[in-house]
């Protein structure tokens, strides 16, 4: 079912670079659904709340009087939510916000000589849209992943957009709903796509404008984020989803079949990869997913997924090697299910979240490991980080010198803007050593 790849010959020394290129990847042209997009999202520039509404009938055929969801439409699917549900999502909440916490970073104040003062002071983001996806499954926990985080980083105002699903009248799905009343969001719009990126950064009333984007989506989506990042910040340019697990003969082979599926489970572009020394593993995986797949409810989403070309087995000589295939892919996900995984796990460079052990499934990250499961793709995880409370704030430096301060490093200053022949810099200083010492309070 999962082609093989075999690197078990690929000599020593082979950089990462040359891994990536035989490594399998989904294909995201992201700049051909800029194309796609642009005409939309610059309606809904000019023509702002009937933009958004004609786009809504056009890609997700309703019709819609108002963009935002009544708050008791909210409150209400709350109330209807199945007690086991709620139970799940105030555990995973509780968890999440546990690590958001811990995770917060705090002013620093450094004293760099008598009478000057550095502070890095940390400042939420005023106002940030959430994007919570509905297409193939209504991601619920997409909204404890964008909302947790924002709320511990101390943002004032927050809206969330999310598709409009024909089943229930046009409104978003009921459990996203419910999400959000569990969470305090009240500000909620029933719009997806690329209309609802382009709405949190022009405004279309009653939407305010926003100053970040945040949260995972489609091509389009991702898209749209990408021509709006003049106007609005945005925390990625997300892909697919992708796992990739490292394992040995130690690793059991049903538990490494169900956890490729599971992320294949997303969609058809998805990437499932499994890297491995053992071909008595690659075999067992391969039985157990031609046992497990057929037996899955998406199972002709998951088989799309496992036989593209962005999924495969990779055949290494041996752990080592298959460590420094890993670090080159970068993936979403990372499994490591080998002997001493949390040794081999230390040595993991490049990836969005690694899972340690055979007891850590990609699946607890993205529901309620208290991790986040908004991570970067296609192989961004080499330079960027996931979605967590720093996402949500700004360091913004205060710089205080009182007179000494500034007498003792003033001469410095002057020669340091001749150097750079902007003497009118230095001149803001001279004109300071140049008054009487205590001219100024």
């Amino acid at each position: 079912m999962i082609r093989r790849t075999d690197l078990r010959d690929t000599p020593a020394g082979t950089t990462a670079a040359q891994y990536r290129a035989v490594l399998p990847r989904a294909p995201f042209d992201v700049e051909a659904a800029v194309a796609v997009v642009r005409p939309i999202v610059e309606d809904v520039r000019h023509r702002g709340v009937e933009a958004v509404l004609d786009a809504t009938e056009r890609f997700d055929h309703v019709r819609r009087e108002t963009l935002a969801v009544d708050p008791a439409d909210i409150r209400m699917a709350l109330e209807t939510l199945a007690p086991d549900v709620r139970e799940a999502l105030e555990e995973s909440i509780v968890r999440l916000r546990t690590t958001c916490e811990a995770e917060l970073e705090h002013d620093v104040v450094t004293a760099v000589a008598p009478g000057a003062r550095v502070e890095r002071r940390i400042v939420p983001v005023g106002r940030v849209g959430l994007y919570v996806p509905g297409g193939l499954a209504p991601l619920v926990s997409s909204v404890l992943m964008n909302v947790v985080p924002a709320q511990v980083a101390g943002v004032s105002s927050l809206a969330l957009a999310t598709p409009p699903q024909q089943e229930f009248g046009g409104a978003p799905h009921p459990t996203v709903l419910a999400a959000c009343a569990l969470l305090g969001v009240d500000e909620v719009y029933a719009v997806g796509g690329a209309q609802a990126i382009a709405m949190f950064a022009y405004g279309a009333a009653p939407c305010e404008p926003v100053d970040l984007v945040t949260g995972p989506g489609n091509i389009y989506v991702v898209a749209a984020k990408r021509l709006v990042q003049s106007v609005t910040g945005i925390d990625s340019e997300a892909g697919p989803t992708e796992i990739a697990i490292l394992a040995d003969d130690t690793a059991v082979p049903s538990f490494v079949a169900a956890d490729l599926i599971s992320q294949a489970e997303h969609d058809p572009l998805a990437a499932a990869v499994l890297v491995t020394p053992s071909v008595a593993l690659a075999d067992a995986v391969d039985a157990e997913l031609a046992r497990q797949v057929p037996a899955a409810k998406h199972a002709e989403r998951i088989e799309t997924a496992l036989t593209s070309p962005q999924s495969a087995t990779v055949l290494v000589r041996d752990v080592a090697q298959g460590l420094d295939v890993v670090n080159a892919y970068a993936a979403e996900h990372l499994e490591i299910q080998t002997a001493d995984a949390a040794a081999v796990a230390s040595r993991v460079e490049n990836a969005g979240a690694v899972f340690v052990g055979s007891w850590s499934p990609v699946s607890l990250g993205d529901y309620a490991a208290g991790s986040n499961h908004v991570l970067p793709t296609a192989g961004c995880a080499c330079h960027s980080s996931g979605l967590s409370v720093r996402s949500f704030c700004k360091s913004m430096q205060v710089v205080s010198y009182d007179e000494g301060a500034l007498r003792d490093i003033g001469p410095k200053v002057v020669v340091l803007a001749q150097a750079e022949d902007l003497p009118s810099h230095g001149e803001a200083v001279t004109v300071r050593l140049d008054a009487p010492e205590g001219s100024a309070s």
